[in-house]
C-alpha cells in the first residue's frame, strides 16, 4: 500500500497556513505543520499531523522540519515578523531540498505589478510599502529555483469557490482592480499545485469563477 504524500506547511499558524493544514488533512495527506511557535497552530492534534517549531531566520530549523516532505507550501506572512522574513523563508524553503515548493505571493507585486494596473500598484504601495521589496525578493527566490508562486487578489474569509480555477499570470483577467478570492480557494489552489504541478517556475493566479 502506497503511503499518502506528505505536505510541509510553512507559516501554519497564519490565516492561509491553517487552511492549508486542514484542507491537506481533509484530502487524506500527511502534514507537517511548521510555525515559529508550534503551540499557536490552531488545528487539533491527530494521527496524520505533526506540529514543528521552526524559525525561517534559522534555515537549518526549517530544513530539519520539512524532512522528507513531498512538497512544501507556504502561507507565510509578514505581520509581526522582522524585516526580510519572507526572503529568509523563501531561501529556507528552497534550501530544504523538497522537490516542489508552492509560495504565496500577492497579485500586483513583482511580475504581476504591470498586469494589475497602476491603481492596484498605487494601493499596494500605500498599504505595503515596507514589505514590497521583501515580497518581490522572496518570489524571485522561489521562481528561480523552479517553484510556483501563487499571486492572489484581495483575500476574504469566504467559502471555497465551487467554480474555482487557476491560470498562469498571462491568462489572468485584466481589471481596474483584481478580483477578490477567498483564502479557502487560495489554499485549495496551492495544494492542487503541490500535488500535480502545472506552473513550475511561473506565477499562477487562483480565480473564484470559471
Amino acid at each position: 500500500m502506497t503511503a499518502a504524500p506528505r505536505i510541509a506547511v510553512l507559516g501554519a499558524s497564519g490565516a492561509v497556513g491553517r487552511l492549508l493544514v486542514t484542507q491537506a488533512l481533509d484530502r487524506g495527506l500527511e502534514v507537517t505543520a511548521i510555525a515559529r511557535d508550534a503551540a499557536r497552530i490552531p488545528v487539533p492534534d491527530q494521527a496524520r499531523l505533526v506540529k514543528v517549531a521552526a524559525d525561517v531566520h534559522d534555515a537549518g530549523s526549517v530544513i530539519r522540519a520539512a524532512g522528507d516532505a513531498d512538497a512544501l507550501v507556504s502561507g507565510l506572512g509578514v505581520r509581526g515578523g522582522p524585516p526580510g522574513t519572507l526572503t529568509a523563508g523563501a531561501r529556507a524553503a528552497v534550501a530544504s531540498g523538497v522537490d516542489r515548493v508552492v509560495w504565496l505571493g500577492a497579485y500586483g507585486t513583482g511580475e504581476s505589478a504591470r498586469p494589475a494596473g497602476v491603481l492596484t500598484r498605487a494601493v499596494l504601495w500605500m498599504l505595503m510599502r515596507n514589505e514590497l521589496a521583501d515580497k518581490v525578493a522572496a518570489d524571485r527566490t522561489v521562481l528561480t529555483a523552479g517553484g510556483t508562486v501563487v499571486h492572489a487578489g484581495p483575500m476574504s474569509d469566504g467559502p471555497l469557490a465551487s467554480g474555482r480555477r487557476t491560470v498562469p499570470l498571462s491568462e489572468a483577467p485584466r481589471r481596474i482592480f483584481p478580483a477578490g478570492v477567498s483564502r479557502a480557494t487560495v489554499a485549495a489552489a496551492m495544494l492542487d499545485e503541490a500535488l500535480t504541478p502545472h506552473h513550475q517556475g511561473r506565477i499562477a493566479v487562483p480565480l473564484s469563477r470559471p
